[in-house]
């Protein structure tokens, strides 16, 4: 199943997508929140909802981010052997965790906004998960049974905000539009393994990212169960996982985004999205 929310910014509303075919779930779910996956929203939906009876939605329909307000995004730094090698650091010992603020969350085809006295902001593909239930403590073995699903997202990146000014990685990666996900988030139990995902990114139509999760330092079980060591995994918490090797910074010579530019998207089972980007105040 395909979760997704349509509609204006700020005034989504809950949708599933089936086999290609967009439908309104607005009858039967307030929103995709964490009220919805604690209550085993995605089980209810599936028993309660009938296609036939459904409204369909337009496929040109704007989507907005596919959960919404989640308490947390989590990401992990330096997950993919090739990416720490371009970036000329060791692989971590354990996993480099970091903050995203909420407020940079947008909808998958929305603009990227390069944001005021910016030099370098940067794109990275990387697979999110997002949490089902409340996870405190939890072992390797039992971390796919608080996952609810997965999703693609773009970790855009300041890299002078995030390196050069005190090494505060949030501040690099949490400026308005930096976190487009989606197009959905589509359920586990529709990805065999979400360690062996193909992802990839084009910038203006060429190939920068072109790898898969099975280069992960730390897979996904092993992150999830790690961070709930640190912390409580309340349900809806998206958790980034990485970027493989191609981004800007790791150019030689490094470039960047800039007005204009189009970035597109993509991992297997997972979807694709679009992305423009402005400069701040245009």
């Amino acid at each position: 199943m395909k979760l997704i929310r349509y509609g204006m910014p700020g005034k989504e509303k809950p949708g599933l997508e089936l086999e290609g075919i967009r439908y309104d779930a607005s009858d039967l779910v307030v929103d995709y929140n964490e009220a919805f996956f604690e209550g085993n929203g995605i089980e209810k939906l599936k028993s309660t909802f009938n296609k036939s009876k459904a409204t369909l939605i337009s496929n040109n329909v704007r989507l907005g981010e596919p959960v919404n307000r989640p308490g947390k995004i989590i990401c992990i730094g330096l997950n993919y052997r090739k990416h720490a090698a371009e970036s000329g650091m060791a692989e971590p010992k354990e996993p480099v965790v970091f903050f995203k603020a909420t407020s940079s969350l947008t909808g998958p085809n929305d603009y990227i906004i390069i944001p005021k006295n910016s030099k370098k902001t940067d794109w990275e593909v990387e697979l999110a998960v997002v949490i089902g239930k409340r996870a405190n403590y939890i072992t390797e073995a039992e971390a796919l049974d608080y996952i609810a699903g997965y999703c693609l997202h773009n970790d855009v990146s300041e890299r002078e905000f995030q390196i050069e000014r005190g090494g505060q990685w949030v501040k690099g990666k949490s400026c308005d539009s930096f976190a487009p996900l989606g197009p959905y988030l589509v359920t586990k139990d529709e990805i065999e393994d979400p360690n062996k995902l193909r992802l990839w990114l084009n910038l203006n139509g060429k190939k920068m990212q072109d790898g898969s999760t099975s280069d992960f330092i730390f897979n996904v079980q092993y992150v999830v169960a790690y961070l709930s060591q640190f912390m409580s995994l309340m349900p809806g918490d998206v958790i980034s996982t990485g970027t493989p090797e191609g981004v800007g910074f790791g150019q030689k010579p490094q470039f960047y985004l800039k007005d204009g530019d189009v970035v597109e998207l993509g991992i297997d089972g997972l979807g694709s999205s679009r992305q423009e980007v402005k400069a701040y105040g245009k």
